[in-house]
């Protein structure tokens, strides 16, 4: 799969998976990961990771919302963590296959896009 910029995958839906689908390999998703912002490869290489501080907690619980309503029309549902009632953090993996495919990549493009009230 070659590296797609996130005007691409914004673009695009998720396609629904129920596994036979090839995760990507970890050259593949690191390769696809450089055109995104601030997201990390994690869990050795089957997931993406992003972190964000926020203003303070329902700005967290906000932002979570928001990701929720993207992550249902897509279909695909991410981790989502709140900690330290500031500290937001989600991990998207395709759970079928056990590691990334390119819905992931496509969700976390659309994550990158919703508002989110940061700390200053």
């Amino acid at each position: 799969m070659p590296a797609q910029t996130c005007e691409q995958l914004t673009a695009k839906k998720c396609l629904p998976c129920e596994g036979g689908v090839d995760k990507l390999t970890t050259e593949q998703a690191e390769v696809q990961n450089q055109e995104l912002t601030g997201w990390e490869i994690c869990h050795n290489g089957e997931r993406i990771r992003k972190q964000w501080t926020v203003k303070h907690f329902m700005a967290g619980i906000e932002f979570f919302n928001a990701v929720a309503e993207v992550a249902e029309s897509e279909g695909h549902h991410p981790d989502l963590h709140i900690s330290g009632y500031r500290n937001v953090e989600i991990e998207i993996w395709t759970h079928a296959i056990g590691g990334l495919s390119e819905n992931d990549f496509i969700l976390a493009a659309k994550i990158d896009q919703l508002p989110v009230t940061l700390k200053s």
